[in-house]
């Protein structure tokens, strides 16, 4: 019996979801350095009016071309993410006004940390192998960055804000966008 390609990434984003969110237990060290990166606010050179609703709900509907693309300070990227990328379970969009990203979303009241966890989980399963995943700085907030095969890089930012945890994406243009 052979599955068309759309249930079986459905099956294969499942599993990923189900093995990331066993491996949330621990907030231990990831086997990286700690580093304390010292990011520039980013600038934006967008090349669409308006960005690309980002579909973190399981039953979203893709979009039928890829997202625009911006220019940051980090380096080009999509203004959405693909709909096999991985979420926080219960993470909704959300703006804050701080600048452009693929994707910026709202966790609810969880620790960085255990956020930060998900994603290295996630991302690892997925193929991509953790870079660099910073101490939490001052403000509490935790950057992680991962690459992926060719020059394909992604770096989430994770922020406590006022009672809630804001996570922002930024997903490279040399990433692939299915």
């Amino acid at each position: 019996m052979h599955l068309s390609p759309r249930p079986a990434r459905a099956i294969a984003s499942a599993a990923v979801l189900l093995l990331a969110l066993a491996g949330c237990g621990s907030n231990g060290p990831t086997g990286t350095a700690p580093v304390t990166p010292t990011p520039a606010a980013p600038t934006a050179t967008s090349t669409a009016d308006a960005p690309t609703p980002v579909p973190t709900d399981p039953g979203a509907t893709p979009a039928s071309s890829p997202p625009s693309q911006t220019e940051t300070d980090w380096g080009r990227i999509w203004d959405g993410l693909p709909r096999a990328f991985p979420s926080y379970p219960g993470a909704s969009p959300t703006e804050t006004g701080a600048g452009p990203a693929s994707a910026i979303l709202d966790v609810g009241d969880i620790e960085p940390a255990e956020v930060a966890s998900f994603y290295v989980s996630a991302l690892e399963f997925a193929g991509y192998h953790t870079l660099a995943r910073s101490d939490p700085r001052e403000d509490g907030s935790i950057e992680v960055e991962w690459a992926g095969e060719t020059t394909c890089r992604i770096l989430a930012t994770i922020t406590p804000m006022g009672g809630t945890t804001i996570v922002s994406i930024l997903y490279g243009t040399d990433c692939p966008f299915e």
